[in-house]
């Protein structure tokens, strides 16, 4: 079956941390550019950033750039999204993305 699993979400307070997860499965993932994005209420989805193939360039949206980093590993199948100092504006559920394929998503909330 061809899909993505988010997860690793939760809340956490401002100032933390948190690492998402994606698993794919059903396709060759080393051969997919990866992205994450994000929707919060009443928002449109945003692009957080995205991986190369190999995982050798990443770009990010400049709101998270320097507190996140996306890396993924080819051998697990698995896309990574290492949140660091977060911010109550990053609250929202945290896609993965790849050519047309969606994850289900996972809720991150930054609150005290």
């Amino acid at each position: 079956q061809v899909q993505l699993v988010e997860s690793g979400g939760g809340l956490v307070q401002p100032g933390g941390s948190l690492r998402l997860s994606c698993a794919a499965s059903g396709f060759t993932f080393s051969t997919r550019y990866m992205s994450w994005f994000r929707q919060a209420p009443g928002n449109e989805r945003e692009l957080v950033g995205s991986i190369t193939t190999a995982g050798t360039g990443t770009n990010y949206a400049d709101s998270v750039k320097g507190r996140f980093t996306i890396s993924r590993d080819n051998a697990k199948n698995t896309l990574y999204l290492q949140m660091n100092n977060l911010k109550p504006e990053d609250t929202a559920v945290y896609y993965c993305y790849t050519r047309g394929l969606w994850g289900q998503g996972t809720q991150v909330t930054v609150s005290s």
